[in-house]
């Protein structure tokens, strides 16, 4: 589980047993308020808690009644491949109930909690309930080459089988050479079907060098062929390693991405540290990168303290790799992570209105940089986590920040309101990674991070969702605040789009300094559509203050609106009519002239 567990406790009968699984486990606590007098994050309505945590991926154990998880995240469910762990537990620990993901970690967390509170795991995945085992989830540091064939060789054994186990014994079961199916445990490659599982141990860790810009499929068939030549398997790989130089090259995160595993990079004076130990140690690399040599003494840094030099370097025009091999499957690793930034778009603020992705990134992350608004916003997914709260007018220093650390090896997500590309920091932190050191950059570590965009529900959208269809026909969105644009700049684009007969989204309309331009905005386009086309202010979105209104176009005055306001300006085609539950505000696309054939 690459997300730590939350557990949800409902009751003062559970918090006990609450506070133990955290106390053993160092899983943060959330409680329903006013029913819950200690945890790490309080909540009022449970089904609504719950379903964010799950649409997030976030594992949840919930103290409490199993019937009240299921219907919180019933209406999510559609892939038990990528669900994450859902486990009730009694209030007084007796029984624990793994409800979903039983081999992704669910059922294996069940028997931890039960053995912790002398309680009975209620397992019902059959192989578990049969064998004691999961076949398709092996012990950390194996690999199974073939999951899709579990199933089948699961219900070979289920059925009455027994297996013919070939190498070692990882799951203590009984073995016979006549079985029916077959278990093997190898590091050579081996091929696996209908009545075969493969396991591989991911004892070798694989270090790699290359030119800048090597081409990935240069990369990727000289480790196949190293890998071919000396009879290893790529399931044996238990991860990849390379100079912290390279954190950005795109072979060899992409070989990572193809053989599903971490992406370690180290300093020059740590992969020095291996000097000694190099087959083939180069002068010409040390003066070049700090280090007698790349691929070798990646590969030694990234495994266990008894890890040897297996497959010494390994090369082609333009790539290098060479392989190590430890006593035992390697599951911790040294080095760093390249280091990830997600500019994370979390919409006006309410959950609903979130992306999963979204959500999912924040679970992910380790740390949380943005307004402190915005950040107190994300409510649950925020507990526990490492948050940097810049003020309101420290757009720059926030996204420098957030770079720099994400460039020390940190997964950082950047938190914005709407959509993080409109308005928003997505920008700004393009902008910092286009200068150059020189022009007020950033460090070179950053600009090699992984940086990731999320789309989020911009407040265009939310306005005109709630006025019904405004932005039906050609829209353009116009910022007047003139503090990052000059005003003659606006007043170019507010003529334009008047001329254009465009409906506009004002963005940033007023503030408490600039109290002019709506105004002006009102009398350019009252020059070229009627007085009473209809404006929608849509004041703080899907938040609990919410407030919409219109007005006509000639009503508007700057004193309706604030910082907090989307101004929704219709076209001269833009309707206001009392339609259903209240006014609708919309705007013709013009099916009509074409159903009437007056479109050619």
């Amino acid at each position: 589980m690459a997300v730590k567990p939350v557990i949800i406790c409902l009751s003062r009968s559970g918090a006990k047993t609450a506070a133990k699984i955290a106390s053993a486990f160092g899983y943060a606590v959330h409680g329903r308020k006013n029913r819950v007098d200690q945890a790490d994050a309080y909540f009022d309505n449970a089904l609504d808690h719950v379903r964010d945590l799950f649409a997030a991926k976030v594992p949840v154990i919930g103290v409490c009644a199993s019937g009240i998880l299921i219907r919180a995240v019933a209406p999510l469910l559609n892939d038990k491949t990528t669900e994450p762990p859902v486990v009730s537990v009694a209030d007084d620990g007796s029984t624990i109930v793994p409800l979903l993901g039983g081999h992704r970690g669910a059922n294996r967390l069940a028997k931890e909690l039960a053995d912790l509170l002398s309680g009975q795991a209620a397992v019902t995945t059959a192989g578990d309930v049969a064998l004691g085992v999961a076949l398709d989830e092996p012990p950390l540091g194996w690999r199974l080459a073939n999951p899709e064939n579990a199933k089948g060789v699961m219900a070979g054994l289920l059925s009455g089988g027994v297996a013919r186990i070939e190498g070692e014994n990882i799951w203590g079961l009984d073995t016979d050479p006549n079985g029916l199916v077959t278990l093997v445990a190898t590091e050579e490659p081996t091929t696996g079907d209908e009545t075969t599982l493969v396991y591989h141990p991911q004892k070798y860790t694989l270090g790699l060098g290359c030119a800048r810009n090597c081409d990935p499929q240069e990369m990727w068939e000289l480790v196949q062929k190293t890998l071919a030549e000396n009879n290893i398997a790529s399931g044996a790989i238990a991860a990849i390693g390379s100079l912290d130089l390279k954190a950005d090259e795109p072979a060899m995160n992409a070989l990572a991405k193809r053989l599903d595993v971490p992406f370690r990079v180290f300093t020059a004076e740590e992969l020095e540290s291996y000097a000694d130990k190099l087959k083939n140690p180069s002068d010409v690399v040390f003066h070049e990168v700090g280090c007698h040599g790349v691929s070798e003494a990646a590969a030694l840094a990234l495994g266990s303290s008894d890890a040897c030099l297996t497959i010494a370097k390994q090369k082609t025009k333009n790539a290098t790799c060479a392989l190590a091999v430890s006593n035992e499957p390697v599951t911790e690793f040294t080095g760093r992570t390249r280091g990830k930034l997600s500019i994370v778009g979390i919409g006006p603020g309410q959950a609903s209105w979130r992306t999963p992705e979204a959500s999912q990134l924040v679970a992910e992350a380790e740390e949380l940089v943005g307004y402190g608004l915005y950040i107190d916003l994300l409510g649950p997914l925020a507990i526990g986590k490492t948050r940097s709260d810049f003020h309101l007018g420290a757009e720059e220093d926030r996204c420098r920040y957030a770079l720099e650390q994400a460039a020390k090896g940190k997964n950082v997500a950047l938190i914005c309101s709407g959509d993080a590309g409109i308005y928003a920091m997505g920008a700004l932190v393009f902008e910092l990674m286009d200068r150059s050191a020189d022009d007020m950059g950033v460090s070179d570590a950053a600009h090699r991070v992984e940086v990731k965009c999320t789309p989020g529900v911009s407040a265009l959208q939310g306005a005109a969702a709630r006025a019904g269809a405004p932005l039906g026909h050609d829209f353009c969105a116009i910022s007047l605040s003139d503090l990052l644009t000059h005003r003659a700049d606006i007043i170019k684009r507010l003529n334009a789009a008047a001329v254009g007969d465009f409906v506009i989204a004002f963005y940033n309309p007023v503030s408490k300094r600039r109290r002019t331009l709506l105004a002006e905005a009102r009398d350019i386009l009252l020059q070229h559509r009627p007085r009473d086309t209809p404006v929608m202010l849509a004041r703080s979105l899907g938040r609990h203050d919410e407030s919409v209104r219109y007005v006509k176009l000639a009503e508007l005055e700057v004193d309706d609106v604030d910082m907090m306001t989307v101004v929704l300006v219709g076209s001269s085609n833009s309707k206001l009519a009392a339609l259903g539950e209240g006014p609708r505000m919309y705007t013709p696309r013009g099916y009509a002239r074409k159903i009437d054939g007056d479109l050619a």
